[in-house]
């Protein structure tokens, strides 16, 4: 015993002693040089403040980007657990910005309550989408996500009677595997649907569209997390099914352009949605992020120029609250409205230039709860999708290592090792229950204010704190657009 505490002794000070030389030597780290071996607790610790503030030390609305009463809410209707709250809110309702919902005085009984409307897109395609579901999966591309996550989301959709978008990285077989409705989105370096110079093919088009469950196209122009930047995926996450999917090399670093080549306008944009609507048959829409209401407004008067025909069939809203597997700070933090303005502005354009029936909004940008979703029915969204709503279904702990390839829940990871963790045949279970829990509580909400079903509801359903603590109707804010009495 007290020759194995000398030897231990002796290794600890030869440890110390080493570090203390590597630490006086080394230029790199000035605290470590000048505060030899204790230095290096700074680091230690600041790596490990995340995790021990998300555990120990922040409140449950306090944490971002998700605070854990968020999370909380998504893992009870995962699990199909009682999403029954005891005592009272822990939410402040005083902070600007709050929506509050309007209760109804007599709100409908049971027997009058109803199930949402199935919704079409596209009704001038060839083959338009009759969606089930307001409520759907976000664009997460295979190679950003792993194997077992993606086929989760397909079965779990199927399931949930929900819609999967691919993402920019293509249409992987585990897309297709759980037999749910998908939307392919075509990004800004057309991977899945490109030739080898990187170009648009019509033929691989064909292919894609060519399978039943692809429903309709998304030209993506922009995300919320990173507007005026292309997609990033890590060359660590390239093997070599996802470089075959996506036109790239094994380990070769996926970086998108930030916009489409070929589109320099918006007359350009229209003759490219109507050019992959022709070669598909399919509805075609965009995905964007705005950053001010004259370029939006600029697209509406292009299209009312040259006929409504020449409309994408939706457009994707994406807030700047969007999030992403990989971006620069700046563009996450800085660049882009937030959905709580961007969504109005767009729905007030396309009501004003008189495509309300001809273009559908969807919202996306951090729209995870049932009060965040019905908030953006009542503001004009037709259909809500969300990304990290579903990845936390799937498991997310938000960890925060999702570029780095090392996603202790096997999400955001081509490790095998950590995508053991991932077990589809449960995962897919708990993607279909959040998806169906969710729209289950819209529903309620729409009851409560006094609508039969979800898209009844309007802005004069949702009051909005103000600085002052006092709330105003968000129709008083935001008029909606009526044709009877705006200019």
């Amino acid at each position: 015993m007290v020759l194995g505490f000398f030897i231990a002794l002796g290794l600890t000070t030869a440890a110390v002693v080493i570090m203390f030389i590597i630490d006086k030597t080394q230029t790199d780290d000035a605290i470590r040089r000048n505060y030899p071996v204790i230095g290096r607790f700074r680091k230690l610790f600041s790596s490990l403040g995340e995790f021990f503030r998300q555990y120990f030390f922040a409140m449950d609305r306090e944490e971002l980007p998700f605070n854990r009463a968020q999370r909380e809410w998504i893992n009870r209707a995962s699990e199909a657990a009682s999403n029954t709250v005891a005592f009272g809110s822990t939410r402040n309702l005083n902070v600007v910005g709050t929506p509050i919902f309007v209760n109804a005085a007599f709100p409908p009984l049971e027997d009058q309550f109803a199930r949402t409307a199935l919704m079409v897109i596209g009704g001038g395609t060839r083959l338009p989408f009759t969606a089930m579901s307001f409520f759907n999966i976000s664009g997460m591309s295979y190679g950003a996500i792993s194997k077992p996550a993606v086929q989760a989301l397909s079965r779990g959709a199927k399931e949930a009677g929900v819609w999967l978008n691919t993402g920019e990285g293509g249409l992987s077989p585990y897309h297709l595997e759980g037999g749910c409705d998908v939307v392919f989105q075509i990004g800004t370096a057309k991977f899945g649907v490109r030739d080898h110079d990187g170009n648009l093919s019509d033929e691989k088009l064909r292919e894609v569209a060519a399978h039943k469950s692809v429903r309709m196209f998304e030209i993506k122009l922009a995300q919320g997390a990173k507007p005026g930047k292309g997609g990033i995926l890590p060359a660590a996450k390239v093997n070599k099914q996802i470089a075959e999917i996506r036109g790239l090399k094994v380990g070769q670093a996926g970086i998108s352009p930030n916009r489409h080549a070929e589109v320099d306008d918006w007359d350009d944009l229209l003759n490219l949605i109507g050019h992959i609507r022709e070669v598909t048959g399919k509805p075609v829409g965009i995905k964007t992020v705005v950053g001010a209401e004259e370029p939006i407004a600029d697209l509406f008067a292009t299209i009312n120029a040259r006929g409504a025909d020449c409309a994408p069939d939706f457009i994707t809203v994406d807030g700047g609250e969007g999030g992403t597997g990989a971006a620069p700070m700046p563009l996450i933090d800085l660049v882009g409205m937030s959905i709580r303005e961007a969504l109005v502005t767009v729905v007030d354009l396309r009501d004003q230039a008189g495509l309300k029936e001809r273009i559908r909004i969807i919202a996306s940008g951090k729209l995870v709860n049932p009060g965040d979703v019905a908030w953006a029915l009542a503001a004009g969204a037709d259909f809500i999708t969300s990304a990290r709503g579903f990845m936390f279904s799937l498991g997310c702990i938000q960890a925060l290592k999702c570029n780095k390839n090392t996603c202790p829940t096997g999400i955001t990871t081509h490790d095998k090792r950590f995508q053991g963790g991932l077990v589809v045949e449960d995962k897919e279970k708990r993607v279909a229950r959040y998806a169906r829990e969710l729209i289950h509580e819209v529903e309620t909400i729409a009851h409560s204010v006094g609508v039969a079903e979800p898209r009844l509801m309007r802005r004069r359903h949702v009051r909005i704190v103000q600085d002052d603590g006092r709330s105003l109707p968000m129709n008083k804010i935001t008029p909606s657009y009526n044709p009877v009495t705006s200019p």
